[in-house]
């Protein structure tokens, strides 16, 4: 059965620069052996929608075709993988505007923008607004390990892969409840992504309807004794 685009697949890879540093992995020990691990991290693989964007263009485009179980590599040209590199997104930034001494290397976030100090002299800091990686040729080790076909697999592997929590999904006829953990209500990855999330459920199934719940008792409600 080849893949196509909208497919629901779980796909493992590995994303290497030219000089073979890893950047990105979904394989727990390679990434520890490169000190990218994280520890809130989801490995094992990761639920992408063929076509949806949730990769580098690059690697999104080979998925179509391929089959399931299907190993390979694919070398990706800047343009389809984080972009050519923009002067004119080094900017010179006074000292003022951060809280902390900056040193070059330093990721920063100035007027909402992350950006990296690549340089620190006097009462400037020289940052660079470009994506990572941008302008650089990069390689990815992939492997399509299935196709998602079941509805509540499919709305676990978005939920996988936008906030990385396993959460309850109980599916209806047209529609889906997702019982929501109460410490999300503040975790801004969940407050970013719910919107998108619903949105690719809806329109990559027959789902018509997904509700969020929330679910409080007594022994959520009540502080824990501290020791």
């Amino acid at each position: 059965m080849t893949i196509e685009k909208g497919d629901f697949i779980r796909v493992s890879y590995t994303g290497k620069t030219d000089e073979g540093h890893v950047f990105d992995t979904t394989d727990e020990d390679v990434a520890k052996a490169n000190s990218i691990y994280n520890e809130k991290g989801k490995y094992g693989g990761d639920v992408v929608i063929v076509g949806a964007k949730h990769t580098v263009a690059g690697l999104d485009e080979d998925f179509v075709g391929k089959e399931i179980g299907y190993t390979g590599s694919i070398t990706i040209p800047p343009e389809k993988a984080f972009g050519q590199r923009n002067p004119e997104l080094i900017e010179n930034i006074p000292m003022t505007k951060f809280n902390q001494r900056v040193q070059v290397g330093m990721p920063v976030e100035v007027d909402g923008r992350p950006g990296m100090v690549i340089r620190a002299i006097g009462r400037m800091a020289q940052v660079d607004f470009n994506r990572f990686l941008a302008g650089q040729t990069v390689t990815y080790d992939y492997e399509i390990k299935e196709k998602i076909d079941d509805i509540e697999g499919k709305v676990k592997g978005l939920l996988g892969l936008y906030i990385g929590k396993d959460l309850p999904v109980q599916v209806n006829e047209d529609s889906i409840t997702v019982d929501i953990e109460p410490e999300l209500t503040y975790n801004q990855r969940w407050l970013m992504s719910k919107r998108q999330i619903a949105r690719e459920v809806i329109d990559n199934t027959g789902i018509k309807e997904i509700i969020y719940l929330e679910k409080y008792n007594k022994e959520i409600l009540e502080p824990k004794a501290t020791e």
